[in-house]
């Protein structure tokens, strides 16, 4: 069935072109007659050409107006062709906005608030995996732990060498490897200093490794007959930033000891640098664990054994993540016995890589 709007606009349509045409054609055929001789008189002195062209002209507006005109039909069906092509479009101009975003996710920094991230992530998250209360759980989750982290690492290098401790005349220190651990990385640092700790008791350990100011704390048993505070227990004993040395500033307690070492000039001004530093720790001889408090993009660790008297070391990989790490272990043939972990991805706080082994005195 036809729209009556559309009827009575080209009904309307038609009347102004006939009485247009046929009014205008009229008056300029009159018009150029009454210029002829054989013209009565009287058809010369009236303004024939003038009422025709007029004639004309009011019809060619009459168009116009029609079409201009919002409370006319003619703008009433203009509307309706809008509202119907929005309605039509609507679908590719959603999907065009979206992939906007997402290839240029800056945009969104003006048009919401952090909370509508939030919902826009999780909600995009519970559709991809079909369920909403474990994306909703995942997410947040995983945003806690990022939004925690005051710094994020990259291109990690991890050296670890195992040597037997020397304990000369004293006893009761009970068996203990001297670990000397090498750290590597790019960073923008979250302050101008960086501090390390050992401590022995628990408490203050747990409540160091929340504090986002200290970049290492190290818990050393006291058990072990050495206190915490001696640099037998726990050294720090460079720290570069660049490629140059900075000096590191000790304090020692009663069963702790503090390290504050100043970046330099460019950590304060918030540029990216490459931090490199050295400790030596003792751990017993049964287990060691290596914790990565920061996310993380790219990790390898090499822990090199040859002299410790240990048979075989088995790596127990906490990285979360659906690609594997790389795990490379030396052959036995080899004096430098040596396992390395190696991981490209992101690694997020949680994660580490942990080397158990087991010693030849156990297997004899």
């Amino acid at each position: 069935m036809a729209n009556p709007l559309d009827q009575l606009y080209k009904t309307k349509l038609q009347l102004v072109a006939v009485i247009a045409v046929v009014g205008g054609v009229a008056g300029l055929m009159l018009a150029h007659w009454g210029s002829t001789p054989d013209a009565p008189a009287w058809l010369g002195q009236l303004p024939v050409g003038e009422l025709g062209s007029t004639l004309f002209g009011t019809g060619l507006l009459a168009i116009f107006f029609e079409y201009v005109d919002p409370s006319s039909p003619t703008g009433k069906r203009t509307e309706q062709r809008i509202s119907e092509a929005v309605r039509n479009e609507a679908p590719a101009i959603r999907d065009a906005v979206l992939d906007s975003f997402a290839f240029n996710a800056e945009a969104l920094k003006g048009l919401a608030s952090p909370e509508t991230f939030d919902r826009v992530a999780s909600g995009a998250l519970g559709l991809r995996l079909d369920d909403a209360a474990l994306a909703e759980d995942l997410y947040t989750d995983l945003r806690d732990q990022i939004i925690s982290a005051p710094e994020r690492w990259h291109d990690v290098g991890i050296s670890v060498t195992l040597t037997p401790w020397d304990a000369g005349p004293e006893t009761g220190q009970g068996s203990m490897f001297v670990a000397t651990v090498r750290w590597q990385y790019r960073v923008v640092p979250a302050g101008p200093t960086m501090r390390f700790a050992c401590v022995s008791d628990l408490a203050e350990y747990r409540e160091l490794l929340r504090d986002p100011g200290v970049a290492f704390a190290w818990h050393f048993d006291p058990s072990a007959g050495v206190d915490a505070g001696s640099l037998k227990a726990f050294e720090l004993v460079e720290l570069g930033v660049d490629g140059k040395e900075r000096p590191i500033r000790r304090t020692e307690r009663r069963s702790s000891q503090h390290y504050t070492v100043n970046l330099g000039k460019r950590a304060r001004e918030g540029g990216e640098v490459t931090i490199a530093y050295t400790y030596r720790v003792l751990v017993q001889r049964h287990g060691h664990l290596l914790y990565l408090p920061r996310p993380t993009e790219g990790l390898s660790v090499r822990l090199s054994y040859g002299n410790a008297g240990i048979r075989r070391v088995n790596t127990l990989d906490f990285v979360a993540s659906a690609t594997p790490s790389n795990v490379e272990v030396t052959p036995p043939s080899v004096p430098e016995r040596a396992v390395s972990v190696n991981f490209d991805g992101w690694i997020f706080p949680r994660s580490g890589v942990a080397f158990v082994w087991v010693l030849e005195e156990e297997l004899g």
